[in-house]
């Protein structure tokens, strides 16, 4: 097995269309959705911030090259010290199961409710559960023999907290305290990042617990295996750059980026520093920054090697220092004993690997086991790392410094040595999609905060999926946080307007369908339940094209909120003119308008199914079978011809039979009038 045997000739990236331009899509596309914790069953976040909107473009990238050429996967991440702690947690109040007991259950209840919300996954994996936990050994032992093959591996003894009541190192959330980032707002900070994803140092939490004892730890040398991610800096910045002028990357994105691409830096506040330039004269090479406005100096060093001198300079003068949002050495292997086990190395032993890293790898190995699965185990090169392949991953905003710069380094490490140059063009690397937060009401979301955010399954309680589907959609996370608010959550007297997961959802549930029934009935009552013969007028075919070009390109740039606008002037635009011409045409009992508007509605309520397709498949997939039509209708190779297309002999082909009101995208019983 090898997880990186191929070099490629490009880096296939989603670039930047010129304006008017069609975009196109690769051969071959995998992709992926980040992995929730296997602690606990999805909130709404899980779902409408990120799993829809990857499985919205798997869906419609499954119509647009082929379902054959598509694999949409993720799975629950199984490892680290949330899991472990929450099972813990559980322990002590009388849960009587093993720690891969509590997985499985949390992993089932995931992938139950990713079904009811209808992501459509080619595989829902679990890291340490079953033949995928297996195939994860496998290819994480082979990634840590490459790297360090590649020499990007080095040991590094590095201050641990350890908690002296228990007698244990302490990992991620086994310690809490407060971020040391300067400017940081998280309320919650853990032994090496914070809520918003920033990295730092153990030794510079500020104020840390250990959540076993409650007490403050202590700090311990510990050796570990660490990623030379400096080292791949050059060529990150290269990257970055050229996503920056050439790509279709989210700008917020990059913004992060590069917040981490800056120079190491320590903050110092001027109230520890009796004399500057005596303090400046004893640390490593640096530029000062010292605005007189402001409470620090800040040193700025050229690589983290002097930085860290610095810093322990600074210790050994008793002076308090922060530091900036800068790149700290990344991690490979820890002391917890629930992980991946690391390979024997060296004098190395008795190591798991830590969550984050595995975690990156962790797609190709549900990639790898779905393969397997069908026998096509040869064919992983070809899916993520051949010049016609693409893969896709949708995370969430905290994780752009995992999947945006650590990543970039590791898989670099695996397909170059060390000592060669890291080209951007001969390497194939994944294309971010970050989503914003989705918020609750207009905080961030936790569990843990006074307003409880809902589970995922509690709003299927009051909301269809469609109607969800679609409002998730709507929101504009590919640029900001957006408020999730829906009313039945809120109490009477903070409801003001209209509840907009039904407002979103109303152009399906009744626009569309309204429109989709009219024009059944109508060839049922005037033509035998036959589509009639002829085309749309050039007024409705122009307006059909351009919807779908446009929707295309908002596809291909992962801007969804946009595709609802586009939807909803084309389905409102043709129901107007459905509304506007049939009272002429039956009042003056003129067939010929009649049949013209048919022709007209119902070739745009084709071309409108298939764009709605990928985002609320049900009701499309009802549409298609009254339409007594096979697959070949989601085709976009065919996606502007009329329904007549299809059919074998129009003479013969009969619709099948809608009977009165009956509604191709329901409302939620709830909604429904009371009998």
């Amino acid at each position: 097995m090898k997880i990186m045997n191929r070099k490629v000739k490009n880096n296939m990236i989603s670039k930047r269309l010129a304006p008017g331009e069609r975009p196109t899509f690769p051969r071959r596309a995998v992709i992926t959705a980040g992995m929730p914790y296997g602690n606990k069953n999805l909130h709404f976040g899980h779902v409408g911030g990120m799993f829809l909107h990857a499985d919205i473009f798997a869906r419609f990238l499954r119509d647009r090259i082929g379902k054959d050429n598509v694999i949409f996967l993720s799975g629950t991440d199984c490892y680290g010290s949330p899991i472990l702690e929450s099972w813990r947690r559980l322990q002590e109040s009388g849960y009587e199961g093993s720690l891969e007991d509590y997985v499985y259950k949390n992993h089932m209840n995931q992938k139950e409710t990713l079904d009811r919300y209808g992501i459509g996954l080619d595989f829902f994996g679990a890291s340490a559960l079953g033949e995928a936990g297996a195939v994860h050994k496998q290819v994480s032992a082979e990634v840590f023999h490459t790297l360090y093959k590649n020499n990007y591996l080095k040991k590094m003894s590095i201050p641990q907290f350890y908690d002296e009541e228990k007698k244990v190192f302490l990992n991620g959330r086994q310690v809490t305290g407060r971020c040391p980032i300067p400017g940081c707002a998280s309320e919650k900070a853990y032994a090496d990042e914070c809520s918003c994803g920033h990295q730092f140092l153990p030794s510079e939490l500020i104020d840390p617990v250990s959540c076993l004892s409650n007490k403050r730890p202590i700090l311990k040398e510990v050796e570990n295996w660490y990623f030379d991610l400096e080292y791949c800096m050059p060529m990150i910045r290269e990257y970055h750059d050229f996503l920056r002028k050439n790509t279709n990357t989210r700008k917020y994105q990059l913004e992060t980026v590069e917040e981490f691409l800056k120079k190491p830096l320590l903050h110092v506040p001027k109230k520890y520093i009796s004399d500057i330039t005596e303090l400046s004269e004893k640390l490593p090479p640096h530029k000062l920054q010292n605005d007189p406005a402001k409470p620090s100096v800040v040193f700025e060093f050229e690589n983290l090697d002097h930085r860290d001198r610095a810093r322990k300079i600074l210790e050994e003068e008793n002076i308090h220092y922060t530091s900036g949002k800068t790149l700290v050495p990344f991690r490979l292997s820890g002391n917890i004993t629930w992980g991946v086990p690391v390979p024997e190395c060296e004098d190395m032993k008795d190591l798991t690997f830590w969550v984050w890293p595995e975690s990156l790898w962790a797609p190709i190995s549900f990639t790898l086991t779905y393969l397997k699965e069908q026998g096509r185990e040869a064919e992983l090169s070809k899916w993520w790392y051949d010049e016609e392949s693409m893969v896709y991953q949708f995370i969430g905003e905290d994780n752009i410094y995992f999947y945006a710069i650590a990543q970039t380094g590791l898989f670099a490490g695996l397909q170059v040595a060390k000592g060669k140059v890291l080209k951007t063009g001969s390497l194939h690397l994944s294309h971010i999609i970050a989503n914003r937060h989705l918020l609750y009401m207009d905080t961030k979301a936790s569990s843990s905060s006074e307003l409880k955010p809902p589970l995922a399954d509690e709003l299927l309680d009051y909301y269809t999926r469609d109607q969800l589907r679609m409002h998730f959609m709507s929101l504009g996370l590919s640029s900001k946080s957006v408020g999730f608010k829906p009313q039945v959550f809120q109490k009477e007297e903070d409801r003001t307007g209209p509840d907009m997961v039904l407002k979103d959802g109303n152009l399906i549930t009744n626009v569309f369908n309204r429109l989709i029934r009219s024009c059944f009935y109508a060839i049922q009552n005037n033509f035998e339940g036959k589509v009639p013969e002829g085309e749309a007028i050039e007024q409705i075919k122009l307006m059909a094209e351009k919807a779908v070009l446009d929707y295309e390109r908002h596809m291909y740039n992962h801007e969804f909120h946009r595709i609802s606008y586009v939807l909803d002037d084309l389905i409102r635009s043709v129901n107007k003119h459905w509304v506007n011409n049939i009272k002429i045409a039956d009042a003056a009992g003129d067939t010929a308008l009649r049949k013209q508007l048919v022709t007209d509605c119902f070739y745009a309520c084709k071309i409108t199914a298939v764009l709605l397709h990928p985002i609320v498949p049900t009701g499309c997939e009802m549409f298609r079978e009254y339409l007594n039509l096979g697959e070949e209708l989601w085709d976009w190779n065919h996606i502007l011809e009329p329904v007549s297309f299809y059919i074998a002999n129009t003479n013969s082909h009969k619709l099948k039979f809608l009977e009165p009101r009956v509604d191709f995208f329901k409302k939620h019983d709830c909604q429904l009038p009371k009998a």
